[in-house]
């Protein structure tokens, strides 16, 4: 009983064996069949994360820049090529501060230049600024039509006050009447349709 057990031993642990070196053969093939190919998964992955390292470094330092340049400007608002430096570092960041600058100085020819910028909230800042600036209803309307307007409601206010003015208050009451009932505004707005009665 003891040999034939010791027997049967024996095979379990050769077809073990057997199964072990076909697994590292199989494995080995795998290995050798893909190598090139592993290989360029590991060196594409490697330039990944270095090249996001990079990236994520040269976007800090540009930054880090632009900042400097920006605190340049508010020690010598007067100095173009620290203005060109800031507009090539960060363009948005440029129009922000010309726009502070045109507020700062009332200035409606930087109004008119900042209506095209890229950074789209001085954008609007400035058609609504230039708008409001200009007191001409036209300008005043056609910036609270615009679907993205900050300050769509407070233009139309303005210009019902104008309309009120020209004692065309059929009309005002209309551009009042446009402003949501949700709006911070529509306090005002209700005000101005009693006041304007006819």
């Amino acid at each position: 009983m003891s040999l034939k057990t010791d027997i049967e031993m024996v095979k379990e642990e050769l077809t073990s064996e057997e199964k072990f070196f076909e697994k590292a053969v199989v494995t080995e093939k795998f290995v050798k069949k893909y190598k090139n190919l592993m290989i360029a998964g590991v060196v594409a992955i490697v330039l990944f994360v270095v090249g996001n390292i990079a990236y994520t470094i040269n976007k800090q330092n540009t930054i880090d820049s632009a900042n400097v340049a920006l605190a340049e400007l508010q020690t010598n608002a007067d100095n173009p090529a620290t203005l060109a430096r800031l507009e090539t570092l960060s363009p948005s960041l440029s129009s922000v501060w010309l726009y502070s600058q045109a507020v700062a100085n009332k200035d409606l020819a930087s109004f008119e230049k900042l209506t095209s910028s890229i950074a789209l909230l001085v954008s609007d800042l400035a058609s609504y600024e230039l708008a409001q600036n200009n007191k001409k209803r036209e300008e005043l309307d056609e910036y609270a039509n615009n679907q993205d307007a900050i300050y769509a409601d407070l233009a139309r206010v303005q210009s019902a006050v104008i309309l009120m003015n020209e004692k065309k208050l059929s009309e005002a009451h209309e551009i009042l009447s446009m402003i949501n009932i949700n709006s911070p505004l529509s306090q005002v707005a209700h005000a101005l349709m009693h006041y304007g009665v006819q």
